[in-house]
């Protein structure tokens, strides 16, 4: 008995907000001439940018080092918009990290609550003092994680992006349009 295919309406479904957002503008880059070593590369250094451990600073430095190394900006950008809320969460676990780098005293130590009281209380210069060491030790794990964050994610990428370039471009025989 032969069972009839998907009908004219799933076939007119939207792809869904993955597909949209993440999957086709990335197969598009890779369609409109870049590599797909430069693709990964730029998801990889947009990640990496976009985990700095200072709130309002990732649109710039993604500028920055985007300009410098001549990557995709509005990867870069839209990457750093995704990344938001795992900026967010990272930095306590670089602060820590670089506390126990640093094998900070229990008392530079503090918490969230602490951190957002203290935001509203004192002032700018007070709140630096209070906090500044903590700054310094999210930068300095930061700094040290970057390169393996930036090898975790270009690396696996690499071979992916390649696939999908080579498959895009050489459809394979068995598939009918």
């Amino acid at each position: 008995m032969n069972t009839p295919g998907p009908g004219p309406a799933a076939a007119d479904a939207p792809p869904g907000f993955w597909r949209r957002r993440l999957v086709d503008p990335l197969l598009g880059q890779l369609t409109r001439g870049v590599t797909p070593d430069r693709l990964a590369a730029t998801l990889a250094v947009g990640s990496v940018c976009s985990l700095f451990p200072f709130l309002g600073t990732t649109s710039a430095l993604n500028l920055g080092v985007g300009l410098w190394l001549r990557m995709n900006q509005p990867v870069l950008q839209g990457l750093n918009q995704l990344l938001g809320p795992v900026q967010v969460a990272m930095i306590l676990v670089y602060v820590r990290i670089g506390e126990w780098i640093w094998r900070a005293p229990e008392a530079d130590r503090f918490s969230i609550g602490e951190m957002i009281r203290a935001f509203g209380e004192l002032s700018w210069s007070g709140f630096l003092q209070r906090f500044g060491r903590a700054g310094w030790h999210a930068f300095t794990a930061w700094t040290l994680t970057a390169p393996l964050l930036l090898a975790a994610i270009y690396l696996p990428l690499r071979p992916i992006f390649r696939r999908w370039a080579t498959s895009d471009r050489n459809p394979s025989p068995n598939l009918t349009p």
